[in-house]
């Protein structure tokens, strides 16, 4: 009797979708007075697209379905900066279909002590989820990806999201 109800034990049940989320690109808030007017400078716009790209494989590696940004890029850039502009990329995300949101900040106070910001937020709601911030020293890829990692592992991800915010 048993054996014969093992082959309905071993099907599988179908697979919940994993939680779509929004990772919006990192900015920069640079306080150093070291700023240029053209925005951050090309090495440092370069390591806020490689903290990001870090964010998102690392989400993606947790079983988050993280969403393509390019439908909206327009709609992205016209509201960008997000630290100025109280939530208008809520809708944004709504309209790529997220359930959760992430955005970031890396605050340069000067070429040795930044600061690494994110919140991350239902998308539904507006409501922040969490949200962490990390000081790091030297404005080298390596100390912004250990930022970032410590961000991810200690903040983003620890404790385990629940609800619709879980993969």
């Amino acid at each position: 009797m048993l054996l014969a109800l093992l082959p309905a034990c071993l099907v599988a049940a179908p697979a919940e979708a994993a939680t779509r989320v929004a990772v919006f690109g990192f900015e920069l808030l640079d306080t150093s007075g070291e700023a240029g007017l053209g925005g951050p400078k090309p090495e440092e716009q370069r390591r806020l697209d490689l903290i990001t790209r870090d964010v998102r494989q690392r989400l993606a590696a947790a079983g988050y379905d993280v969403l393509d940004l390019a439908p909206q890029k327009a709609e992205i850039e016209d509201a960008a900066p997000f630290r100025n502009c109280n939530g208008c990329e809520l809708p944004i995300a709504r309209a790529l279909g997220a359930k959760i949101e992430v955005i970031g900040l890396v605050q340069k106070v000067s070429n040795l002590i930044l600061n690494i910001n994110f919140q991350l937020r239902d998308v539904a709601t507006g409501k922040v989820l969490r949200a962490g911030s990390a000081d790091i020293r030297n404005n080298t890829d390596e100390s912004w990806l250990r930022g970032v990692s410590y961000l991810v592992r200690n903040r983003l991800l620890d404790p385990p999201l629940t609800g619709e915010a879980a993969p």
